[in-house]
């Protein structure tokens, strides 16, 4: 086996691959020695010598994490790069985190705001019906989103034949940076689920296809359509921000869920739920329940 292999076989994408061989590649052209030789004293120089060359700690860091992939490749008794990390590389961003009730209720006033009591009335005629059935596809993945925190990415990938209404469950595929999962839909999905599915979704159907959201479009080119459903989540994110000024993206969702079900579960249910590949991503989210406990110190010390 290669190393081109080796990451085929970790499921990275293309992109990656040639991100991490191409970084490899670089530092065996530095070291110009037998990479079996390798040692953590040769990676902090090396580490130095990108220094000079002013590269960022973001480009460091992705140095470190090429040559520990192809140390672990080579199967060295001990990682050059092992307990090696480049301060300053990751902020992770803390929400605003909603509570699965103020979730529900977002779900909720989505539906009354742009489905219920929506005015159309300013759209034009020949437009309203596509309008209507735009926002009730954009319901349906906005119950995704509050109930079982997938991701743009996930939505989009999500195919009809994923959906078991007779078990009231969604099966999410695995990618290369999470693992496949089956989640339960909550009550309060499943009939508007079965009514998109039904009636809604057949308006926007075209012969063959298979994905479980789809977008209007006029022809059958992936790349456009794929763009196009991209396109109709950043509109839904506008119409959220309408209704809620504190929404700021799915991600902001997601984390919210996947908070609550830190507090509910705990640590490795969590990390199954959320389809993270490492404990470490769950982990991340760990920051969103100190600063949930700060907020209610704040809230309720009598002093």
């Amino acid at each position: 086996m290669n190393f081109t292999n080796y990451l085929q076989s970790k499921n990275h994408s293309l992109r990656t691959q040639q991100t991490y061989i191409r970084n490899v590649n670089d530092f065996l052209r530095w070291y110009d020695k037998d990479p079996l030789n390798c040692t953590k004293k040769d990676i902090v120089t090396f580490l130095d010598y990108l220094h000079t060359k002013q590269c960022s700690s973001k480009t460091k860091s992705l140095f470190i994490i090429s040559l520990h992939h192809y140390f672990s490749f080579l199967q060295l008794p001990t990682n050059p790069t092992a307990l090696l990390k480049i301060r300053g590389t990751k902020k992770k961003m803390l929400y605003r985190i909603y509570t699965p009730e103020e979730l529900a209720q977002l779900f909720d006033n989505y539906y009354h705001f742009y489905i219920q009591g929506f005015d159309s009335s300013h759209i034009p005629g020949n437009m309203q019906q596509r309008s209507l059935l735009s926002k009730y596809r954009n319901y349906i993945m906005l119950g995704f989103a509050v109930n079982q925190g997938l991701t743009a990415k996930e939505l989009h990938r999500l195919c009809i034949n994923d959906i078991d209404l007779i078990k009231a469950v969604v099966n999410v595929k695995a990618a290369h940076k999470t693992n496949a999962r089956t989640l339960p839909l909550h009550a309060s999905q499943i009939g508007a689920l079965m009514h998109y599915i039904h009636n809604i979704r057949p308006q926007f159907l075209q012969a063959g296809e298979q994905t479980l959201f789809i977008p209007f479009y006029d022809n059958n080119d992936t790349q456009k359509n794929t763009a196009a459903l991209y396109g109709c989540l950043q509109n839904f994110g506008q119409h959220i921000k309408a209704i809620d000024k504190n929404f700021v993206n799915l991600k902001q969702i997601r984390a919210s869920v996947i908070t609550h079900w830190l507090k509910l579960h705990g640590l490795r249910k969590t990390q199954h739920l959320a389809g993270h590949r490492y404990i470490s991503s769950t982990e991340n989210y760990l920051a969103n329940n100190l600063a949930g406990l700060t907020d209610d110190i704040l809230k309720y010390n009598p002093f």
